[in-house]
């Protein structure tokens, strides 16, 4: 995650945190299993039933039923259209062959385009399309809505620590 912006509201502050959190998967130090426990799987179904911040897991068509297309989505977002499919691998933590198969699954369903690079025929290039964009638009306000409940008890001042504080969080474990 990006150094906190001080002119981020609380509520997004805290929703890229938690992206973070999510998107860091079993990179994190505080998602390493304790010695001898089983390896907690980042993409294990729910069985339809919501899991925290309004993931809905179980076998359904929603374009995030799959961290990682969502992790695509929205890291070309962010990097800007025009990555290979080897940055987009790198950016989201895969082996190129899983990158190659996530583009894949996204440009069958519409949601980006891939196309020949025209200043080096080897190399492609990953654009969100505008179903693409408007996918990833949905899932951020459903994150934002989830938080936002999350929040209700906390005063104004207390969102802005807590933002604070999991911003804080988020890069130490990083650093680790």
């Amino acid at each position: 995650m990006d150094a906190p912006r001080d002119d981020l509201d609380p509520i997004t502050a805290i929703e890229r945190a938690v992206s973070e959190l999510r998107r860091s998967g079993s990179r994190s130090p505080w998602s390493r299993p304790a010695a001898g426990k089983k390896q907690h799987d980042a993409h294990r179904q729910h069985d339809g039933q919501h899991a925290p911040f309004g993931w809905k897991g179980g076998r359904h068509e929603h374009p995030f039923a799959n961290m990682a297309r969502y992790r695509l989505l929205s890291t070309l977002d962010r990097l800007g259209d025009g990555a290979s499919v080897n940055e987009l691998a790198a950016a989201i933590g895969v082996d190129q062959p899983r990158a190659s198969r996530v583009v894949a699954d996204c440009v069958a369903r519409g949601l980006v385009t891939k196309e020949t690079d025209p200043t080096d025929a080897r190399r492609s290039v990953i654009a969100l399309t505008d179903a693409g964009r408007a996918v990833l638009d949905e899932r951020r306000r459903e994150r934002r809505a989830a938080v936002e409940q999350a929040l209700q008890g906390f005063t104004v001042e207390e969102r802005a620590q807590f933002a604070e504080l999991l911003a804080r969080f988020v890069a130490g474990g990083r650093s680790s």
